[in-house]
């Protein structure tokens, strides 16, 4: 019988899985996002795409950029532009730390994940150091000697 793809949690709406490929991943941090009306329609459609973003302080204020949420179908001269940077909203501490953080080099803050949490809309923040090309290998083999032991205790029970 074939195996059945996990679901997505209902109130997730997108996923950065590229993200965990391409960065380590440190600590994470739950931010709002500040939308109009039209993006937050696109949001909870699914219309979001977290690939090639980042997050980055400015003034004491953190910004979401290069993160596309589509226009909305119905929304007419109300429709932003989607590749428009969107602030986060996080307490004053935890942005003055993430600025600390980030002036580490190679070191940047990445969306992992959107969701919807009592009607808001959520993002998940990764601070995130680049892997190497060996880097991504080595997990790749690991992930694949996992799953090979998986096989052979599932076999042998």
């Amino acid at each position: 019988m074939a195996k059945k793809h996990a679901e997505k949690p209902k109130n997730q709406v997108a996923t950065n899985r590229k993200a965990r490929h391409d960065y380590t991943i440190s600590e994470t941090y739950e931010a709002g996002i500040v939308l109009t009306g039209t993006e937050i329609k696109s949001v909870r459609a699914g219309k979001i795409n977290l690939k090639d973003g980042f997050a980055q302080v400015r003034h004491g204020e953190l910004w979401l950029e290069n993160v596309h949420i589509s226009p909305y179908d119905a929304g007419n001269q109300f429709n932003q532009d989607p590749l428009r940077n969107r602030k986060l909203l996080l307490h004053k501490r935890e942005i003055a730390k993430l600025a600390g953080i980030i002036q580490d080099k190679g070191t940047t803050i990445v969306p992992l994940k959107a969701y919807l949490k009592h009607g808001y809309a959520k993002v998940l923040l990764g601070v995130a150091k680049g892997k190497h090309e060996y880097d991504k290998r080595e997990t790749i083999k690991r992930r694949e000697q996992d799953r090979e032991m998986q096989r052979v205790l599932k076999n042998n029970f």
